[in-house]
């Protein structure tokens, strides 16, 4: 039986199982896409997150949009990935942010 914490995973590795390849080529250039309340600070909350896993990161290739109604902030930003290691840890870091909704 799948326990509701089990089901409700936001990480890449929750796509395959434990172990599975990945359809990537490495390095490969990699866009994501964060959302999360708005306010002033996420986007520099987003961008020490990406730069603690991607040491090249160019923070140049952020961009910020404001939701429709306001609440809410998408934050994209684009780097060379090099292993699904690296995305597995970067989507577990900003998900695990209280601010931030989802990342894509």
């Amino acid at each position: 039986m799948t326990t509701p914490e089990e089901k409700k995973s936001t990480t890449p590795a929750s796509v395959a199982p434990a172990g599975a390849e990945t359809n990537f080529v490495f390095p490969t250039e990699y866009p994501l896409k964060i959302a999360g309340k708005n306010h002033p600070q996420l986007e520099t909350v987003v961008v020490e997150i990406v730069r603690r896993h991607v040491g090249d990161f160019d923070a140049t290739s952020v961009t910020v949009r404001e939701s429709k109604g306001g609440k809410y902030l998408a934050v994209s930003v684009s780097f060379t990935a090099h292993s699904k290691a690296q995305l597995d840890a970067l989507y577990q870091d900003l998900t695990a942010h209280p601010d931030i909704v989802w990342a894509l």
